[in-house]
């Protein structure tokens, strides 16, 4: 396993160290059930993950799910294991349903109060007095900036968080948190969580709300020292690879087709498949990421982890650059 340095706390000091590869839990305790979730985590652990993300909402839109699920299967697995020491971990809130109406106009949202209440939820779910990473899952424009950093910097404060970042949030917006935080001498946004993978979207591609690491993300991260990138949803959801997932209509241009061809080739020159050369070609770009992947088997958990020691020659990269 191979390791980076997980963003900036307040104080200036540097994160904590974690491996190359994050583990999204976003199905346990829904499509993967008890025994298939420990599986997966042990087997990460084993091979060198310490690092976690789920959310507060994960998966409320499955029939029967409440949202609690993912946090309560992690929660289970870290007290089982005693593993809590060995992990660093990531949650969010922010996204999920509180209330009628449909989703996501019904989002909890990112006031204080739902912060406090969905942070509280979350450390009950998981076992925890702590959460390493916190973040704020989705875009809320119906509080004032100043409310919703203020909230989060008093989590820091009070010592229930560790680091902050948010998800799903445009370049500007970003920047504006992180300057608010400066002047008002609380915690900042010290990670970014976005759709990212070596696909490009078709220009005017909408994924609701979603949104898609661009250009002016990358320049931004490139010249903000302390400031950590992570990507969700690198491999697509396993289109890459598997013919019976089809890639979403996003892709479904001209260009994406050029960059899948580069992509084969270079996985058919490493003997590598077509997703971990995805991965690889993340985790050695000149923006350093970190992938967020899921895996419902630990087979494909494996062939993940095995993407943190494939390192592409430039030739390789210039050419899936350049596709």
């Amino acid at each position: 396993m191979r390791f980076r340095t997980l963003g900036r706390r307040a104080d200036g000091t540097p994160g904590p160290e974690v491996s190359a590869l994050c583990l999204g839990v976003l199905p346990f305790g829904t499509r993967v059930d008890r025994a298939g979730s420990f599986a997966v985590l042990d087997r990460f652990v084993e091979r060198g993950g310490t690092f976690v993300d789920t959310a507060n909402c994960y998966s409320f839109w499955i029939d029967g799910a409440t949202g609690d699920e993912s946090e309560l299967m992690l929660g289970g697995w870290l007290a089982d294991r005693d593993a809590r020491a060995e992990v660093v971990l990531a949650t969010k809130v922010g996204a999920r349903p509180a209330g009628p109406g449909e989703w996501p106009a019904n989002a909890e949202g990112l006031s204080a109060e739902a912060i406090r209440a969905g942070v509280e939820g979350s450390l009950r779910r998981l076992g925890t007095d702590r959460i390493d990473l916190l973040y704020g899952h989705i875009e809320d424009r119906s509080v004032p900036l100043e409310e919703t950093v203020d909230a989060f910097g008093a989590l820091v404060r009070d010592g229930a968080a560790d680091l902050l970042g948010i998800s799903n949030q445009l370049t500007w917006r970003l920047e504006r948190s992180r300057a608010t935080a400066r002047a008002r001498g609380v915690a900042g946004y010290s990670c970014v969580q976005q759709r990212y993978s070596y696909l490009r979207p078709a220009p005017g591609a909408s994924f609701g709300t979603q949104e898609h690491v661009t250009p002016e993300l990358l320049d931004y991260v490139r010249t903000e020292p302390g400031l950590s990138l992570l990507a969700y949803s690198p491999l697509i959801h396993g289109a890459y690879t598997d013919p019976a997932k089809p890639m979403p209509p996003q892709y479904d241009h001209p260009g994406a087709r050029a960059r899948l061809d580069a992509l084969r080739e270079v996985a058919a020159e490493t003997g590598a498949t077509a997703g971990q050369v995805v991965l690889a070609w993340l985790l050695g770009g000149d923006v350093p990421v970190i992938p967020v992947v899921g895996a419902t088997t630990v087979a494909q958990l494996d062939e993940s982890l095995d993407a943190v020691e494939l390192d592409l020659t430039p030739a390789q990269r210039r050419r899936l650059d350049e596709a």
